[in-house]
């Protein structure tokens, strides 16, 4: 459920004072156009530094995704912002992040940007995946959706993000991968399969996309074919039930590719 954003002066003055604390006064603030999911995303400049703030009220069934953030953070690999501070007053809950100075990545075929999302994914692939109870369980997380004799596939013991969007990875001289709402433990491959989607949005075919990620990440090129095509199955009826109840346009595609990317899958013999 998106949060309506507002704008740093707009907090309660309680939240704000609370906030300052942490980073001693704030001059000003800038508000960020992008994202649906946190009701304050703002840089904010004090005296001294400058730092990234978000937050969701309290009571906003978005909390629940911002406590998994929060919880998780201490074990993404180095080049994902640092969780500074957090704090919960006058019914907010606000995380204060180091601030990255980038661009969201481009996907597109023959992107500069590839190389990089490589490196992020292998750091991501190679870190220890902790033990919280904040983190989604790959077979309880798609159980709806693959039935029990695919979900029994998806098991494993790697940090998953899950949602691999462009906008997720921060460009700078590397990649730094953001906005870890949906950390989930399961099966290594799960990340490049949900990647192959963001890559066929940004213009790779299905099978052009296939081959990059099989060749440069080696938890797909060992990914078990049956085990992929449960996967694939059950994330084209996420993305079905997505668009069912929110109909932009990038969403309907998104749909569009996952069902491309099943038929496609269903053709291939490993």
């Amino acid at each position: 459920m998106p949060v309506d954003r507002i704008h740093w002066d707009d907090l309660p003055l309680g939240a704000r004072h609370a906030a300052e604390e942490q980073t001693g006064p704030i001059l000003r603030a800038e508000t960020a156009a992008a994202g649906a999911n946190s009701g304050i995303a703002a840089t904010v400049h004090t005296a001294g530094s400058v730092l990234f703030v978000k937050g969701v009220p309290i009571d906003h069934p978005q909390a629940r995704t911002q406590q998994r953030e929060a919880a998780v953070n201490p074990y993404l690999p180095p080049s994902c912002p640092r969780l500074l501070w957090r704090v919960q007053t006058a019914g907010w809950d606000l995380l204060g992040y180091e601030y990255l100075v980038g661009r969201h990545a481009d996907y597109s075929p023959g992107s500069a940007d590839l190389p990089l999302l490589v490196q992020a994914l292998t750091e991501l692939q190679n870190t220890p995946c902790p033990v919280l109870d904040d983190l989604k369980i790959a077979e309880d997380r798609w159980s709806k959706y693959a039935g029990p004799a695919g979900v029994e596939q998806l098991a494993g013991d790697t940090l998953l993000h899950t949602d691999l969007a462009p906008h997720n990875l921060l460009i700078d001289d590397r990649a730094h991968l953001i906005d870890w709402a949906w950390p989930t433990r399961g099966a290594a491959w799960i990340d490049p399969a949900v990647l192959i989607l963001r890559l066929m949005e940004a213009g790779h075919t299905a099978k052009d996309a296939d081959a990059w990620t099989r060749e440069h990440v080696p938890s797909w090129a060992a990914a078990p074919h049956a085990s992929v095509a449960a996967f694939s199955a059950a994330n084209a009826r996420v993305w079905d039930e997505i668009a069912r109840h929110d109909s932009e346009d990038w969403k309907k595609h998104m749909g569009r590719n996952a069902h491309d990317w099943v038929t496609y899958w269903r053709t291939q013999v490993r």
